[in-house]
């Protein structure tokens, strides 16, 4: 009878430790047991808040040199590198033509020259034929009253002054279409020249040559480029950052670069501008940032990180960032209660860092215990544990 006696006692410890084991491992990991948590409490410093953006570096004078009128390459004088001079010859166009149109042009003016010479010399000899026409009619009219010749001379003297003085009308109005031809010409062959300067890609400004984009015997429409310049000094950054945390964003800001070719080095510069249109997609505003002194070997289209500085905020109350959370649409902190339980705490927030700081405005005191981190997402009324670190030694 001992033996199942003692198989018995054996089987109900068993049965008690196993069970035992289970209630403690329910009550220390189990949906019953206590969430464990990091505490900290709201301190006051001085906070620099920051802002952080990804930009690109662009020129913000960029040059496209092309022609004004479809054509072909003749021959392209720069390469991509090449540092020019404003005015200087970049490209130039085929003139095809237009070369003999403006020898046509300058013929047609010489002969408007002569054209305009011969109506002044008629106009000269009107004026010689009109004055005497006019002397014969007076002296004939003076005759007839007198008596001494018939009244059918006065008449045709008088006539032929009449028609001096039509004929002297006739070459003046063919030395003013003379003139007027000679205008027309000259203006004509303006315009031809004009054409030709055109053919003549010059540089508008002293600049860089970054692009290289028609050869000779190419041919370019209207408004294509053959080479693209860029003035180096007019480098800046276009920049992207987070329309939620752009709070103080504005002109005049101090930043700092790093660009990716120097990882190492930071380099001043400042907010040039800020763009009024955004972009809703990514839900980010967009900053223009000048190098105070742009660097020499910089290339476009390099990414850089850039570091807006705001103005300090003085004896800040402060709390952790990780520490807000946010609760049927309202922001706030998970609290420490007297009775270890949590309890949610709406609080209005203002400044945020970029080293993990956030600026409690009000709706905490300043003795709070206020939850950072936990196991697990915490409910009202959880039981909780703080510590010095969560399980599995992470903070």
């Amino acid at each position: 009878m001992k033996p199942p006696r003692l198989r018995q006692a054996l089987l109900l410890v068993l049965a008690i430790g196993l069970f035992g084991g289970f209630g403690y491992v329910v009550a220390r990991t189990g949906p019953l047991a206590a969430t464990r948590v990091t505490v900290a409490v709201p301190e006051r410093r001085d906070l620099q808040p920051a802002l952080f953006g990804i930009g690109t570096v662009e020129a913000r004078r960029a040059y496209a040199i092309g022609p004004t009128a479809a054509g072909r390459v003749k021959q392209v004088r720069v390469d991509v590198g090449d540092v020019v001079a404003a005015g200087q010859l970049v490209a130039e166009m085929d003139p095809v033509d237009l070369d003999d149109r403006i020898a046509a042009a300058q013929a047609a003016l010489q002969r408007a020259d002569h054209a305009r010479t011969a109506a002044e010399a008629q106009v000269r000899e009107a004026i010689s034929r009109r004055d005497l026409a006019e002397t014969s009619a007076h002296r004939f009219a003076e005759l007839r009253r007198q008596g001494f010749v018939t009244q059918e001379a006065a008449d045709a003297k008088q006539y032929e002054a009449n028609a001096a003085r039509t004929a002297l009308a006739a070459a003046r109005a063919n030395r003013e279409a003379a003139r007027q031809e000679r205008e027309r010409l000259l203006a004509e062959q303006a315009a031809a020249a004009k054409l030709r300067a055109n053919l003549q890609l010059r540089s508008p400004v002293a600049g860089v040559v970054i692009a290289r984009e028609a050869e000779p015997g190419s041919t370019v429409v209207a408004g294509q480029s053959v080479a693209r310049l860029m003035d180096p000094a007019s480098l800046w950054l276009r920049v992207r950052i987070d329309q939620a945390r752009s709070a103080g964003l504005r002109a005049g800001l101090p930043a700092d670069i790093v660009l990716r070719s120097r990882p190492g080095e930071r380099l001043p510069g400042r907010v040039a501008r800020v763009e009024l249109a955004g972009d809703s997609v990514t839900e980010e505003k967009i900053a223009q940032i000048a190098f105070d002194q742009p660097p020499d070997d910089v290339a476009l289209g390099e990414l850089a990180e850039v570091t807006l500085r705001l103005p300090t905020a003085p004896d800040a109350f402060v709390l952790p960032s990780a520490a807000v959370q946010r609760l049927a649409d309202q922001e706030g902190v998970w609290l420490l209660a007297d009775d270890g339980t949590a309890r949610f705490q709406p609080v209005r927030f203002g400044i945020r860092t970029l080293d993990g700081a956030a600026q409690v405005l009000d709706g905490l005191a300043p003795d709070a215990r206020v939850i950072v981190h936990s196991e697990r997402e915490l409910h009202e009324g959880d039981a909780v544990k703080p510590g010095d670190k969560l399980a599995g030694g992470g903070e």
